[in-house]
């Protein structure tokens, strides 16, 4: 699903404009945005929880000539899946 997609599935069920519902998911996403940003963690329910984690640096290394490099630390966003989230996507694999 695209954001077109998205927007238009969404503003049929909020009975609201495609521009509203539009302008509705830009705000949303420059809350979640800047939230994580601050290093805060975002719990939305029945659906999940974004937060950041720090990876730890590592040793990678290059398969054509061998070479080791190392990656440093860096911060990256995490979604883990709701309780409801999970259950529903169990109840279609059983299907």
């Amino acid at each position: 699903m695209n954001n077109k997609e998205l927007v238009t599935k969404l503003s049929g069920k909020l009975n609201s404009s495609a521009q509203d519902t539009e302008a509705l998911l830009s705000a949303l996403s420059d809350v979640v945005s800047s939230k994580l940003v601050d290093n805060d963690t975002i719990y939305l329910q029945s659906l999940g929880l974004f937060e950041v984690k720090k990876r730890a640096e590592r040793v990678s290394v290059n398969p054509v000539n061998g070479k080791r490099y190392l990656v440093p630390p860096k911060l990256v966003p995490v979604f883990k899946p709701g309780t409801t989230l999970k259950n529903r996507l169990k109840e279609l694999d059983a299907e």
